[in-house]
Parts: C-alpha cells; sequence; structure tokens
C-alpha cells in the first residue's frame, strides 16, 4: 500500500500542471457568473470553504477592488501555504495595484513550477505589456491560445485572444514596413475571435475599441465606431479606467479638449498610478498617442 501511495505521489509531482488543489477553470467560470453579494454570502457560511473564498477573491478583483482582493487571498495562503491558485490571486491583485516586482516574482514560481496554470501566463503577458516587453507579452498569450479552451477558463482565454492582439499591434506600431504588415494583420482577427467568445466583455469592446481608435483609416480605423465599442466598455465597466484613456484620445481627435480632459482626469481618479493615463498625460506616447499613428 506504501509504494503504492508512494507511486502516486512521484506521479504527481511528475504533472504538476495538472495537480492543484482546487478545480480553478471551474472557479473562475463560477465567479464570472455570480455578483459579488452572492459571493459574500458563500463565503459567510460557517468558516467559508476555500473554494468560497477563492471565488470571493476572484469577485473582488472582477469589481477592481484589488486591496480586499489581495487580502482575501492572503486569508487563504494563512490556511493553505502552498494554495498556487491564491498565489496566483494574491500576484494578480498586486500586479493591479502596480506593485509589479513582487508580482513578477511571484507569477515567474507560479509558471515554473505549474506551467499548466493559465491564469499566470495572463497575468504575466499583462506585466510585460506594460514594460514593453511586447514580444514576450505575445508569447505568453499565445501558449494560453495554443493550450485551448479546453484547459482554461472563458474569460483568461478570450484575454488571451485580445493581449495577443494588443502586442502585436504595438509590435507592429514600433516595426519597420514588413513589421507593420505581418504583425499588424494578426490584431484585427484576433480581436474578432475575442467578440466571438465574449461579445459584452468590457475587455473585447476595450480591444476593438482601440483598435479602430489607434489605426490608420487604411487598415481600418474608425473613430465612430471606436466611440461605440468604448462607451459600452465603459457602461459595462464603469471602473475600467484604461477605457476612459482611450475615449479621452478619442475627443483629442474631434479637438474637444475639454472632454479629453474628463476622461483622462476620470481613469486618474479612478486609477491614478494607471500607465495608460500617466503616458498619456506626460506624453511620451509609449502605448500610443493619437498623433503618432500615422
Amino acid at each position: 500500500m506504501k509504494k503504492i501511495l508512494f507511486a502516486c505521489l512521484v506521479f504527481c509531482l511528475l504533472i504538476l500542471d495538472d495537480c492543484f488543489a482546487l478545480d480553478w477553470k471551474k472557479l473562475h467560470e463560477k465567479a464570472d457568473n455570480q455578483s459579488l453579494t452572492q459571493s459574500l454570502m458563500a463565503s459567510q457560511k460557517g468558516p467559508g470553504s476555500l473554494e468560497d473564498n477563492y471565488v470571493l477573491g476572484l469577485a473582488y478583483l472582477n469589481q477592481h477592488r484589488d486591496k480586499e482582493a489581495e487580502a482575501g487571498f492572503g486569508k487563504i495562503l494563512e490556511r493553505d501555504p502552498g494554495a498556487i491558485e491564491a498565489q496566483w490571486g494574491m500576484a494578480e491583485a498586486l500586479r493591479r495595484q502596480h506593485q509589479l516586482e513582487r508580482a513578477e516574482g511571484l507569477l515567474r514560481e507560479i509558471i515554473r513550477g505549474h506551467p499548466g496554470f493559465y491564469p499566470a501566463y495572463i497575468s504575466m503577458a499583462y506585466l510585460k505589456y506594460t514594460r514593453l516587453d511586447f514580444k514576450e507579452s505575445a508569447r505568453l498569450a499565445l501558449q494560453v491560445i495554443k493550450a485551448g479552451r479546453g484547459k482554461v477558463d472563458l474569460s483568461n482565454y478570450t484575454r488571451a485572444y485580445c493581449l495577443y492582439a494588443g502586442a502585436k499591434g504595438m509590435i507592429a506600431h514600433y516595426g519597420g514596413p514588413l513589421s507593420k504588415l505581418i504583425n499588424g494583420a494578426a490584431v484585427k482577427s484576433k480581436l474578432d475571435r475575442a467578440e466571438e467568445l465574449q461579445p459584452n466583455s468590457a475587455g473585447v469592446l476595450f480591444g476593438l475599441g482601440s483598435f479602430y481608435l489607434l489605426a490608420p483609416r487604411i487598415a481600418g480605423g474608425d473613430p465612430l465606431k471606436s466611440e461605440a465599442y468604448l462607451r459600452r466598455a465603459i457602461r459595462i465597466d464603469p471602473f475600467f479606467a484604461d477605457a476612459y484613456v482611450r475615449l479621452a484620445q478619442l475627443y483629442k481627435i474631434k479637438g474637444e479638449d475639454a472632454f479629453f480632459e474628463k476622461y483622462l482626469r476620470k481613469a486618474l481618479e479612478i486609477d491614478p498610478a494607471n500607465e495608460l493615463a500617466l503616458d498619456i498625460r506626460s506624453g511620451r506616447c509609449r502605448f500610443i498617442c493619437v498623433g503618432d499613428k500615422q
């Protein structure tokens, strides 16, 4: 009997990517389909299971309540320090609070030890994008896409397409004519796929709105479509700071400086350290300003 148990332990260690304390894929999709109130109620029944507390942490992330998410994942780790899912949740909450060094360290360890935990790839891809490492961001997103829908929850699978499209767009922007042709061609098709998967995702709507805003007209740019998508993104997620930034840029194109200031200020009220808003405000334009896209 001991030999059988030992063999099972060894087998599990050899396939760490399939050995998780929680059914994270199921729990991520559960969190996406219930309200924060429902998640709170479930977690408050008795001591609360690890599953219910994890879903609550995810619900906090969905509502941009990152400090509460961090605290929630921290409580899980007090009970189970080896919970990879909660380690990721902590890293994602830290990333959203712009604590990139701490987040990257955690994410690197998770990916190295548990290569089948795909939310960590998405978090790292966002982090690399923020640091202007667009090639690495695209590579990480592509790994999630290649893993297939069966191994990834719907939201993170959709995010992979959005991230890949966004990173490829930035690579095209910074590249020469051949790069613009090759990498630019990948952007719209991946965003269209994301829209097929989650047509009412604020992230997808933001991606499409950004594409129509920043792409040259010859490549499909369309300010009217951009405004429609960005406004839908904000209606669905009123705390999506990046969407306000791109909408502000749209008004810059129109020459309506008062609205440009209004929406940029709104983004910074929501997230004072928002990289996109600060980039546009400073004029550094690392993430593309309106006038430098042609």
